[in-house]
């Protein structure tokens, strides 16, 4: 997939720049932002724009899951964080530009998710919105792959109305997904962890490429549940897994497909539990498994360690306990280590890789585990389609 970017703008001087961004950031209970890595993640598109001398950038982004616009997801304190970090004023403007905009150089608009059309099911009224977006600018620029996916007015309407381009962060990451799904180097290891049955689709496609898919988490016990062994009160997605029937048995047929051979479990979900290293199948009922043994470990490390190209998707216990983080964290170790190309997919693998201090050691940390997932599926992410070179 090749993408437009804004370097294939031969000349930016004077343009208004419409910039979708994703500051979509942690705030801790007095609405403080808790984390800035998402805006810092913006700043080469940005600065790049200023060092171009547009004449204005116009950011929109949304912010938590708003439902009656409540004023803790009011943009003002995401502002004040690029202000500082870009040292550049950043105006802020509540009606989405309806009444005009401030002559300053760069405004943050309103959390977009304010405006009932931004994720309307009707495309018509999307495009209706969007177009009004569109109307305040000369060029719009996608720096919000993690929302890529969603066919939202910011998204994917906006760019039916003026010429489009990809942010580098967001050109970044597709060039690197795409390298390791399109013409990866072999072996190829994908380690699929999480709950949710929702990575069934990723794996039945990494079924195609990959050379050994490693299953742990949830997700790998309730697989071993399907094949007929016992997993005492170990959680599952039992209807996710009904539901993706056909997929599930293609899975359990694949000689690619490793589960785990053993579990540390617990007799509750706390972090305090008392804890026990059993053999897969020896799960009785009372217990749940929170982390892979110390087989399983040496089974995943030893393919991990002999991988080209490593793609991690979801935490492979609950590793914000301390009790259940040895899996995750000597599994991610062995993936910083290796020397292979290092896809970690968003989402809660990415928390964990950053918990670990092991980010900067990965060929990429994705913005967003629904996008790259959806990417690892096989699938298109519709606010991409208008930004590929034709």
């Amino acid at each position: 997939m090749k993408l437009k970017t804004l370097r294939d703008i031969k000349d930016l001087k004077g343009k208004r720049v419409l910039v979708r961004v994703d500051f979509n950031v942690p705030l801790n209970d007095a609405g403080e932002v808790k984390d800035d890595k998402r805006i810092a993640f913006a700043l080469p598109t940005l600065n790049y724009l200023l060092d171009h001398n547009v004449s204005q950038i116009i950011l929109i982004t949304h912010l938590g899951r708003p439902k009656n616009n409540e004023s803790v997801f009011m943009t003002d304190k995401v502002a004040q964080v690029l202000s500082k970090l870009l040292k550049q004023k950043v105006a802020k403007v509540e009606d989405w530009g309806e009444n005009g905009l401030p002559e300053e150089r760069m405004v943050m608009m309103e959390n977009i998710r304010f405006h009932k059309a931004e994720k309307s099911k009707d495309e018509a009224e999307r495009d209706v919105f969007g177009k009004q977006l569109a109307g305040l600018a000369d060029i719009y620029v996608n720096e919000a792959f993690s929302n890529s996916h969603r066919a939202h007015a910011s998204m994917t309407s906006i760019p039916k109305f003026i010429p489009s381009y990809a942010g580098f962060g967001l050109a970044d990451e597709v060039e690197k997904m795409s390298q390791a799904l399109e013409s990866p180097e072999h072996p190829l290891v994908a380690l699929i962890g999480g709950v949710k049955a929702d990575k069934i689709p990723a794996i039945k496609n990494l079924l195609r490429i990959a050379d050994r898919i490693l299953v742990a988490g949830a997700l790998g016990y309730n697989l071993l549940k399907l094949k007929g062994f016992d997993i005492g009160d170990s959680k599952t997605d039992d209807e996710g897994m009904e539901e993706l029937g056909d997929m599930v048995k293609e899975i359990l047929a694949s000689d690619k497909v490793v589960l785990p051979a053993d579990a540390i479990v617990a007799d509750q979900f706390s972090a305090d539990a008392k804890s026990k290293e059993v053999d897969t199948g020896e799960i009785r009922k009372g217990w749940m498994a929170l982390d892979i043994g110390s087989k399983t470990r040496s089974i995943y490390k030893k393919y991990l360690k002999e991988a080209k190209t490593i793609l991690w998707f979801g935490p492979v216990g609950v590793f914000e306990m301390e009790a259940f983080a040895v899996g995750t964290h000597e599994i991610g170790m062995t993936i910083a280590e290796s020397g292979a190309f290092t896809i970690i997919g968003g989402g809660d693998s990415a928390s964990a890789v950053k918990q670990l201090g092991l980010a900067e050691k990965m060929s990429l940390v994705s913005t967003g585990g629904g996008a790259s997932l959806t990417l690892i599926e096989g699938k298109e992410l519709p606010a991409l389609t208008p930004l590929e070179i034709a």
